[in-house]
């Protein structure tokens, strides 16, 4: 058989399996994004268990988000160079074992090493998803695939509270908040038995090659983004916070002038001109990192308004916010079946209802008294879940559909890294805003934290709104053709 027909075999092979794939790929990937979220329930115990200071507890957020946004971009590309399913094998292996690392720790030393390996673990796979997908999928079927990464997204960035209060009032085997990252093994081992077997085998570039000084300027660049707003807050927003983030300016252009100075001379790039030249790319990835600007950043005030302010344990407070997940559902199923058509419209509509939401939201704090009754945020939730779904799958379908199917790892790598850097801004100016609000001292906390919520919700309500008024100007996606460049699959 020639080359051309076995690579045409395992296409037609492969593609009969794509759906399956691309369980696998969401189950891995949803494995990865809650753990953004499930380890906030978990602080307070981890940091009585391993008699953690303020500070090192706070290192166990920041070192996953750190080191998962830097590494996006160059995994990225090492996924085209080395094979799309290799590395995402490899990642969900390294993730696996440092899942286990961090059950075990004995000490907040050895956690938040291993929290870094995490971080470095997920931004290994999380590339290869968007890449494998667009790639397996035939063009009338990416928005529904689209949909589902949009789903699994939306999902994982709630369901982390609720899991996370369902197994550490379990309390597995007396081991507290430990089954939070011990549950990551077992799913990790069946995600590669289940990859290996129904993963289509795609042939990595290796003449791309590894632009390692762009991969050192690009994690400068956010390092210098990513650790001022993490810890700003923690030291009071002092000057050289924002002299760190004033910094990044001239670091971002000094990796564009590299990469064309790459360019130029036939070298490896990190992010390829082609995409830096790219409007469309460029503009969109800049509306991804202001959309989920406010959906981490929400949650995590609306999560420490329930708690600390009404009271409520980990587990009642994830059931509250669970009318989102579910209008992130309706929504997600709907947007797969409007396949690419209307995108501009739905990206619109999306942001709409997610400002309405949160003005519902708004007014009905300002209704609460000292009593907190869930069903009251009930619709609101559901509708801000709605928007979300409606919006998210046209979104990262226009960011990626003028991107060439061979630039299809490093593109993806680039949309995350700014959802990343997005959702970093987010949790920090909503939660500067939010607890700036709240009184030090004794008396009623109910009427302050009403406050804060109030305030913090205002900043979502204008990133959504910009999302949707400048994603009318997003170019839609093509309607025919398939990407060139994609790579050929190999059959089993």
């Amino acid at each position: 058989m020639t080359d051309d027909a076995t690579q045409a075999s395992g296409r037609h092979e492969h593609h009969e399996r794509r759906w399956v794939a691309m369980a696998i790929l969401l189950l891995a990937g949803f494995m990865n994004l809650i753990d953004v979220t499930i380890v906030n329930v978990a602080l307070p115990s981890m940091q009585s268990g391993l008699a953690a200071t303020s500070s090192g507890i706070e290192w166990v957020v920041a070192a996953y988000i750190c080191a998962f946004a830097i590494g996006l971009l160059p995994f990225g590309r090492l996924g085209d160079m080395l094979g799309r399913r290799n590395v995402f094998l490899a990642g969900i292996a390294c993730f696996s074992i440092a899942s286990a690392l961090c059950g075990m720790a004995p000490t907040i030393e050895t956690l938040v090493p291993a929290r870094v390996l995490q971080g470095v673990s997920g931004a290994m796979m999380t590339p290869q998803t968007l890449a494998i997908a667009q790639v397996i999928f035939p063009i009338h079927e990416r928005a529904m695939a689209f949909s589902l990464f949009g789903l699994t997204a939306g999902l994982a960035s709630v369901a982390g509270p609720l899991v996370g209060g369902l197994l550490i009032e379990a309390d597995l085997f007396g081991l507290g908040w430990r089954p939070i990252f011990l549950v990551n093994v077992p799913v990790g081992i069946f995600a590669i038995i289940a990859g290996l077997r129904f993963i289509p085998s795609m042939a990595g570039n290796r003449a791309i090659g590894i632009d390692r000084v762009g991969i050192a300027i690009a994690a400068a660049t956010l390092l210098l983004v990513i650790f001022p707003l993490v810890e700003g807050r923690n030291f009071d927003w002092p000057l050289w916070c924002f002299l760190l983030m004033l910094l990044s300016v001239p670091m971002a252009y000094g990796f564009v002038r590299w990469q064309g100075r790459q360019a130029r001379r036939g070298r490896p790039q990190l992010l390829p001109v082609s995409l830096l030249s790219n409007r469309q790319f460029l503009g969109g990835t800049v509306l991804v990192a202001l959309f989920f600007s406010g959906v981490p950043g929400f949650f995590m005030v609306l999560a420490v308004f329930l708690q600390s302010g009404f009271g409520l344990d980990p587990l009642h407070s994830g059931l509250t916010t669970m009318p989102f997940p579910a209008g992130v559902l309706l929504a997600s199923l709907v947007s797969g079946r409007l396949g690419a058509r209307f995108p501009r419209q739905r990206i619109f509509l999306g942001s709409l209802m997610l400002v309405i939401g949160l003005l519902w939201l708004k007014a009905l704090a300002a209704t609460i008294g000292n009593a907190f009754h869930s069903t009251d945020f009930l619709p609101p939730l559901a509708l801000a879940g709605l928007g979300l779904g409606t919006a998210v799958s046209p979104l990262f379908q226009s960011v990626l559909s003028s991107v060439q199917g061979r630039d299809a790892g490093s593109a993806s790598g680039g949309v995350q890294s700014f959802q990343q850097v997005g959702a970093a801004l987010g949790v920090a100016v909503m939660g500067q805003i939010f607890f700036s609000r709240l009184p030090q001292g004794a008396g009623d906390p109910h009427p302050a934290f009403v406050q804060a919520l109030e305030a913090a919700m205002i900043y979502g309500c204008i990133t959504f709104a910009l999302v949707g008024v400048f994603g009318l100007l997003i170019k839609p996606p093509r309607h025919s053709g398939e990407p060139s460049g994609g790579p050929a699959f190999e059959a089993s």
